[in-house]
């Protein structure tokens, strides 16, 4: 049984910085792609970013580019994102989810395994 849990979110200032954290168990994720999704209440779930397992390649939504960075830690099978130069539309819930497939994904609807989530709140 795959298991995804988020950990990290808590409020921040506009312009500062975050570190979110999905530990992933139950198998090996080999030939997955393990990504970060946020929702907003009554907005769909959108893609922030993500990152094929195995090769520890990694894209990213445009909104994102050159402000978050997602890396690996294969030992602990945990994957981290690094949010920087936080902006108020970054306030979301933001899940970890995974596919059994190295390719990538975009779409919530792409993905098979979630997290509960973790709150991120920007704020002034």
């Amino acid at each position: 049984q795959v298991q995804l849990e988020e950990s990290g979110g808590r409020l921040v200032q506009p312009g500062g910085s975050l570190i979110l954290s999905c530990t992933a168990s139950g198998r090996t994720f080999d030939d997955y792609t393990l990504a970060w999704f946020r929702q907003v209440p009554g907005k769909e779930r959108d893609f922030v970013g993500g990152m094929s397992w195995s090769s520890k390649s990694t894209f990213y939504a445009d909104s994102v580019k050159g402000r978050f960075s997602i890396s690996r830690d294969n030992a602990k099978n945990t994957m981290s994102l690094q949010m920087n130069s936080l902006k108020f539309e970054d306030a979301a819930i933001y899940y970890c989810a995974a596919r059994p497939r190295p390719t990538r994904a975009w779409h919530a609807s792409d993905y098979d395994y979630w997290g509960q989530g973790t709150q991120v709140t920007v704020s002034s």
